[in-house]
């Protein structure tokens, strides 16, 4: 497998037969089974209070995302699709940290950055396909206010448990098989001598930065994944929620007003947070001149939004606010 063997002569000679272009005679071959992630700095000190933040971060996405699954499953009244997709949401944020975090802090805790090659490939393969996923709950949420608001007396119809699932499965299913592809595309890559990743997890775009064979292809093919993943649940997300706004304008009340726009509130700030995180980075990356510094600024969309969504939701939500409250009294009690 190119992936995992790359001689050094292999690598060249691919390389000038794709790009046509004459180079040295072949070196020394060299085995390639891992990668370094260099993190988000070399400073001991820094790594510890890195460290220390990002365990806390963690147990805080976790034990907040897991109350919010819990407490929808346990309370009839939130057996709504609103709050199935906002359970699947906070159980994918688990999964996004779980998939990044750990690995980096055991790097930190064993002052070892190394990572497989199949360790890699499947950071790689999970991250793709839980942020992709996200991307088409936050989409299957916007739907289901806009029914809610603009077709109240069909949204039992429209949104029954059926179709619910269906567009669940639909989405997981799509988000593996596309994550599936990039990972096998990965597969066919040829890695020489430089095999440092400026990240704290395998970033699949910093792979493909390092890789000493043509890469062109791979490129491609985020580029138009990436526009379709991103490009149609965002204009579904815009759309729901302009015809939403239309619909909340008709409204005579202000108190009618109001209450339409505060069963969005939530779902808004968290489209927001997710969104203007990768937005920002992206932009920050392009004007960044270190690619530790772009590093750093990965965490905004790779760590915080799994951390703030369970607060979103806590603080923002009627229902959950209800639902919290009783629990806690229930455990109070015994």
């Amino acid at each position: 497998m190119s992936g995992l063997l790359c001689h050094m002569g292999s690598c060249e000679a691919r390389t000038r037969a794709l790009r046509g272009i004459n180079s040295p005679a072949p070196r020394n071959h060299t085995v390639i089974t891992e990668f370094i992630l260099l993190g988000l700095t070399d400073d001991p000190e820094l790594q510890s209070i890195i460290f220390n933040l990002f365990l806390m971060v963690y147990l805080i996405t976790v034990l907040g995302n897991l109350l919010i699954v819990f407490i929808v499953i346990s309370d009839s009244h939130l057996h709504t699709p609103m709050y199935f997709f906002l359970s699947h949401l906070s159980f994918t944020d688990i999964c996004v940290s779980t998939t990044t975090i750990p690995k980096m802090l055991m790097n930190i805790l064993t002052q070892n950055q190394a990572i497989t090659f199949t360790g890699c490939l499947s950071q790689i393969f999970f991250v793709l396909a839980f942020y992709a996923f996200e991307n088409f709950l936050l989409a299957a949420m916007a739907y289901d206010r806009y029914v809610a608001i603009c077709s109240p007396l069909r949204y039992r119809v429209i949104m029954n448990p059926c179709f619910c699932g269906l567009l669940m499965l639909l989405s997981l299913l799509t988000s593996l098989l596309v994550a599936l592809l990039h990972s096998l595309m990965t597969l066919h890559l040829s890695f020489c001598t430089d095999l440092e990743i400026p990240q704290f997890f395998c970033d699949l775009s910093l792979l493909l930065k390092i890789a000493c064979s043509s890469t062109l292809i791979n490129n491609i093919l985020i580029c138009i994944v990436a526009s379709i993943l991103v490009g149609v649940p965002l204009s579904g997300i815009i759309f729901s929620y302009t015809r939403i706004v239309s619909s909340v304008l008709r409204i005579p009340s202000s108190s009618g007003k109001y209450k339409a726009f505060s069963t969005c509130g939530s779902h808004l700030s968290v489209v927001s947070l997710f969104y203007g995180t990768s937005v920002g980075v992206y932009v920050s990356s392009l004007f960044a001149q270190s690619s530790r510094k772009t590093a750093v600024a990965s965490v905004m969309y790779t760590v915080v939004p799994q951390m703030m969504n369970p607060f979103i939701y806590s603080l923002r939500n009627k229902d959950i606010k209800v639902s919290l409250r009783k629990f806690f009294v229930r455990k109070s009690s015994l």
